[in-house]
């Protein structure tokens, strides 16, 4: 396949990468183990050291766009690469996608205050309804995995698309399902179609924003993947108490609607190949008129299944583990057990128990700030002070107050309300949960972030994967849940859940705080691409 001329540059870069030894041509020195993987996922990352080596042409380019050559990873030369868009453009983006994403979680929350009127509606035990929750929870770890190879190859603009008229033609089903069973059938069509940006977001933050300022927005996208499950409680509390729960549906599929409108109009591709394709056409039509295939090479059965190789990766299991094991108890127990705990302790109704989710919700909003703007703001200072890039794991020490306040949090939560007496209700294990999802916020975007550090090229199975253990275990949690709170207690079941996240959270963070660099090094030789531009397969 032809090659454009800026394409051809990079190739040229490419090729004139300075040698490191043993390394061979184009692997970067591993003076502080960042060792970057590539792995054949068509596209997008060239190390800043090719930036000697382009055209003066190019050079120029960069130089009037950005002011600047010391960029990572460096663009391409053309407006259509999501790295020359303006700031505006590639925040209007983000919001775009990452509300989407938002509203994987929101949807699957968003029935949780109706469980009671659901069940007297749908003539259902409790138990059952919950298993409306519990079954999208699953369905949106195992979707993305077949969504990331076809957005690879199409781009994300028409998966985004696609997924939100699928999404809103799903949630009228669930409004005007008549039974239990058609209502399950009709979640799961929805859980399936709304899941890709909740997984390849990640993929979406990697392939717009430079290292330097990936964390803040990284951060965004992961904001709101956790806010959404209790946003979504919290507001349609009041639509179920006021209007019936079946206006949940409809609302959410109005939201659809909106969303794929604005997203047809404003949200342009983000997958952007530079090296062994011609791109075709003018910017725009590149950017909202491409729905033809972008990536030429053939999809194989592997690559449906392929991020869940990443297991072998370390620096990617470890903190999937760490992160789903403190999302489980800082999350998932807190907003599928709450109504069953506050249900049958306060009695209260749909509202009541949805105004419960605001101490989430805020708790969410302050712990983003310290994982994602702070932790920029971190790993920038180190590197003026060491005069270079520090190793990925300087950014794990921000870790430990998250996992420390989720400890606290979710503590606070279970022992308090144990103690309460019966109808009389206090604030205090809202806190609780308050303190929970600021530490689980700081979680969920430090370890993130610094599984993309480790293995750029592979931030969109990075994503799939680690949605992938998290909702497995999510899944399984409402199931086990409600035996541990009869066989332990409520309040001694606080002890169940700090033991959990001290063995399956903390200890592995430190693990791969301490061992990462080592990580990364044994499996470089294995298997990781030169250094440089990843090259498409055509």
């Amino acid at each position: 396949m032809a090659i454009s001329t800026d394409e051809k540059g990079l190739s040229q870069a490419l090729a004139g990468l300075p040698s490191n030894g043993n390394n061979g041509p184009g692997k970067p020195s591993a003076e502080h183990s960042e060792d970057i993987e590539l792995t054949g996922e068509s596209g997008a990352y060239v190390h800043p050291k090719t930036t000697d080596a382009l055209s003066p042409e190019h050079r120029e380019y960069l130089m009037q766009r950005h002011g600047t050559l010391e960029l990572d990873p460096v663009p391409g030369m053309g407006d259509a690469d999501p790295y020359n868009w303006t700031s505006s453009k590639k925040v209007i983006n983000l919001i775009l996608v990452a509300f989407h994403a938002c509203m994987s979680t929101f949807i699957a929350a968003s029935i949780i205050p109706a469980y009671q009127t659901m069940a007297k509606d749908l003539g259902r035990p409790l138990q059952d309804i919950t298993y409306l929750t519990s079954l999208q929870i699953a369905i949106l770890g195992v979707a993305p995995l077949i969504w990331k190879p076809i957005s690879h190859r199409y781009g994300r603009r028409p998966v985004f698309l696609l997924s939100l008229i699928c999404s809103l033609v799903g949630n009228i089903g669930c409004a005007e399902s008549p039974g239990y069973n058609s209502m399950s059938v009709c979640r799961a069509i929805v859980a399936f179609f709304i899941s890709p940006p909740a997984a390849i977001g990640s993929a979406v933050v990697t392939e717009t924003f430079f290292k330097k300022e990936r964390a803040r927005y990284m951060g965004i996208w992961t904001l709101l993947v956790t806010i959404g499950v209790p946003l979504s409680p919290f507001i349609f509390g009041f639509v179920a108490e006021r209007v019936g729960y079946r206006w949940i549906y409809w609302i959410l599929a109005i939201i659809n609607g909106v969303q794929f409108i604005l997203y047809l109009f404003l949200g342009p591709e983000t997958r952007y190949i530079r090296n062994g394709v011609t791109h075709h056409g003018s910017d725009f039509k590149q950017e909202y008129l491409q729905f033809s295939r972008i990536d030429p090479s053939p999809i194989s059965a592997y690559e449906f299944i392929q991020p869940l190789f990443l297991s072998r990766k370390l620096c990617i299991l470890l903190p999937a583990i760490a992160y789903a094991m403190t999302f489980l108890f800082c999350s998932v127990l807190v907003t599928v057990e709450l109504p069953q705990l506050f249900g049958e302790k306060f009695h209260f109704n749909d509202q009541q128990l949805g105004l419960q989710f605001l101490g989430l919700i805020i708790g969410s909003v302050i712990g983003e700030q310290l994982g994602g703007i702070l932790s920029d703001t971190w790993m920038n200072r180190r590197a003026k002070k060491i005069g270079r890039a520090p190793a990925p794991e300087f950014r794990l020490w921000l870790s430990y107050p998250g996992f420390m306040l989720g400890i606290i949090g979710i503590i606070v939560f279970l022992v308090r309300t144990a103690q309460a007496p019966e109808l009389q209700w206090d604030i205090t294990p809202v806190i609780g949960i308050a303190f929970a999802g600021g530490g689980n916020q700081i979680i969920t975007t430090v370890l993130i972030t610094y599984a993309v550090d480790c293995h750029p090229q592979e931030s969109a199975s990075i994503g799939v994967f680690i949605t992938f253990v998290r909702q497995m275990w999510g899944f399984i949690g409402p199931f086990w849940f409600p035996a541990m709170f009869e066989n332990v207690g409520v309040a001694a079941s606080a002890g169940v859940a700090v033991a959990l996240i001290v063995g399956v959270s903390i200890f592995p963070t430190a693990v791969v705080h301490w061992r990462g660099p080592s990580f990364r090094k044994i499996r470089q030789e294995e298997d990781i691409e030169p250094q440089g531009i990843e090259t498409s397969k055509a």
